[in-house]
């Protein structure tokens, strides 16, 4: 019987992530308010289409660093209960046409004790682990002295900002950010939109007659020309405040030509005639306010049936994009990942006193990670399509990329060693890499429009990707060294067969032909850089800190190579030479993109500085632990200083 489970356990737990999958695939039904059907409706924001609930999810994680907005509260203790939450587009909703309500929503994080002292905020009952919510309706008594703290907060040089400064800079961001939102597609306040434009609509003949006529030195209409300017002022703050780009272009126009709502309408003083977006949206705007399902339902429908006949390729762009924002291919990449990475351990900690349990836990690690692996390709690849580029763009895609090369490069290992530790370093470097993604996307947009320099897929599809599979390499090797280092300190596992020989010689031998490869694409994505720089600034090298980062990398591995080539360091030697390359690798990944200097500086950030020193701290901890003399080891090393 237990031969039995033990055989069929791999399979258990593919057909569970496996049908997880399945179901994550399936369409969801629609709510009473069509919201799925709004969310996909496409708008133009920061230079590129995309769809309701992109803007809505971007937004909200720069406002509250979250997808959703929880509705309740659940104590800590309870973790079996999932509280009630507001999906994006259904905030964002509320934030356009209901902002009485969405005032009250507690969206705005603040977790500095400092500021909330000098907001003099109270208690309030929106707190997990230490950070506090607050509603706008909560922060408005302090909104002009959020701006102007704001504002003298943006004058000091991001690396010389306090703590204090950084959290008064991005609550006001958000607060900004949140007001252009309720500004966006009707003026806030506005009862009945529809009924506003309909106004302006009838308006429009006799107030442009007057205006004619004023202009010519002719008599005209005051009450005419009063009333038009009277509409026209409720739609110029509109027009100023509104963030994304709903009104498509008109026929003939260039395809980024799209405008705001208020911009359209105050164009309608050159024509006379209203864009039916416009008519559409405050259609929307009325029936959500008032609560008229079937109204905003048919509303919505009728606008995307418009947009199918003329804006064909938009609206499949919006849909694709919400699919995809939807199904959250890496969040559920990272879970399998860190599952399969416990059954690695597992299967690694098992394997002196129970070969049966060992190699089942094994093999289940394995299926997982070939079935992680799998949604973490079809995530990029889906990525790729919406953005039509190569796969690494930006931090954010290298994190993702990196992360798939590793484990792909796990994948193989484990394939050739059937020893479990290449599972268990793809398990680890595919959470640990999409962990890293999670939190660079709290910063908004991750497809956002390139810097002209980087505007060529061709350099992107080799110089980018060559070096990010050169990064993924040294990872991989960094991870088996630390494995090498970890369980020959606290295990005997070392010194057990793997084959034809031990575990120890086994993970010497995998660090490296990892190495070797890591040192091949390093150089070549090096060289492949420079042609880049000489194509787009003129010269090979400059000693750029990205070019300095990309240096130390080639020459760390060389050091490796030649160090180990020469006998001057042994099986112990090359595995702490292989960590302190994690060391170097992170620092040209990361480090030299937040110093704030360079041409490719993408900014200081001192919450990742911190992780980057935190990292590098434990990698040297795990270097001083293999220092540590051989006989104080539970595996006796038959080779390595």
């Amino acid at each position: 019987m237990k031969t039995f489970l033990f055989r069929v356990m791999p399979w258990l737990w593919l057909a569970l992530f496996g049908a997880e999958i399945v179901v994550v695939l399936l369409p969801s039904p629609e709510k009473e308010f069509h919201t799925a059907a709004f969310g996909r409706l496409p708008v133009l924001m920061k230079g590129r289409v995309q769809p309701f609930d992109s803007v809505a999810r971007n937004s909200l994680l720069q406002i509250r660093s979250t997808g959703d907005v929880p509705l309740e509260m659940v104590p800590s203790w309870q973790f079996w209960r999932h509280p009630r939450k507001l999906k994006s587009t259904e905030w964002l909703l509320e934030v356009l046409f209901r902002p009485e309500v969405a005032d009250t929503r507690p969206v705005f994080l603040i977790h500095h004790p400092e500021l909330i002292s000098e907001l003099r905020l109270g208690e309030t009952r929106w707190e997990k682990s230490g950070l506090r919510y607050y509603s706008w309706t909560e922060l408005q008594p302090a909104l002009t002295t959020i701006a102007e703290q704001g504002q003298q907060a943006n004058q000091t040089p991001g690396a010389q900002r306090t703590a204090y400064q950084r959290q008064v800079l991005k609550l006001a961001n958000a607060m900004s950010l949140y007001q252009q939102l309720k500004n966006s597609l009707q003026p806030e306040g506005t009862q009945d939109f529809a009924g506003l434009v309909a106004e302006f609509q009838a308006a429009l003949p006799a107030g442009l007659a007057a205006a004619h006529a004023l202009q010519a030195g002719k008599e005209f209409d005051t009450e005419s020309l009063r009333k038009l300017a009277g509409l026209v002022q409720q739609f110029e703050s509109l027009a100023r405040l509104a963030l994304p780009l709903a009104v498509p272009p008109p026929e003939g126009a260039p395809p980024d030509a799209w405008t705001n709502v208020g911009m359209s309408l105050l164009s309608s003083l050159r024509d006379g005639m209203i864009h039916p977006s416009v008519s559409y949206y405050a259609q929307m705007a009325t029936t959500f306010g008032r609560g008229d399902e079937a109204g905003f339902n048919a509303a919505v429908a009728a606008y995307g049936d418009w947009l199918k006949t003329r804006f064909a390729r938009e609206v499949a762009k919006g849909r694709a994009e919400y699919y995809f924002n939807q199904v959250k291919f890496f969040l559920h990449a990272t879970i399998i990942y860190l599952v399969a990475f416990a059954l690695a351990a597992g299967a690694l900690l098992t394997v002196d006193w129970s070969a049966g349990v060992s190699d089942s836990l094994r093999r289940s690690a394995f299926y997982l990670i070939g079935l992680a692996f799998a949604v973490h390709t079809i995530g990029l690849v889906y990525r790729m399509a919406l953005e039509g580029r190569p796969p690494a763009t930006n931090l954010y895609a290298t994190a993702v990329f990196i992360g798939w090369g590793a484990c792909a490069f796990g994948l193989v290992l484990e394939r050739i060693s059937r020893l479990g530790l290449g599972s268990a370093v793809a398990g680890l470097a595919g959470f640990i890499t999409l962990l890293i993604a999670h939190n660079l996307a709290l910063g908004g947009d991750t497809m956002e429009m390139l810097r002209a320099v980087l505007d060529t897929n061709f350099w992107l599809a080799t110089h980018v990707i060559t070096i990010t599979l050169g990064y993924s390499a040294a990872f991989v090797a960094g991870g088996l060294a630390i494995a090498y280092i970890l369980l020959g300190v606290f295990t005997p596992l070392l010194v057990l067969s793997a084959g034809q020989t031990t575990l120890g010689r086994a993970l010497a031998s995998m660090v490296y032909a990892v190495i070797c490869f890591a040192m091949l694409f390093s150089v070549v994505g090096t060289v492949l850089g420079g042609i880049w720089a000489d194509q787009s600034w003129g010269r090979f090298w400059g000693w750029d800190p990205k070019e300095n980062g990309a240096l130390l990398i080639v020459l760390w591995y060389a050091i490796i190579l030649h160090a180990r080539r020469a006998g001057l360091v042994r099986e112990r030697g090359l595995m702490m030479l292989a960590i302190g390359g994690n060391i170097v690798t992170a620092f040209s990944w990361f480090g030299v993109n937040m110093l704030g200097i360079g041409l490719h500086s993408y900014g200081f950030m001192d919450a990742a500085f911190k992780w980057l020193m935190l990292f590098g701290a434990s990698q040297l901890f795990v270097i001083a632990l293999g220092l540590v003399p051989r006989t104080w080891w539970r595996s006796s090393c038959e080779a390595g200083v």
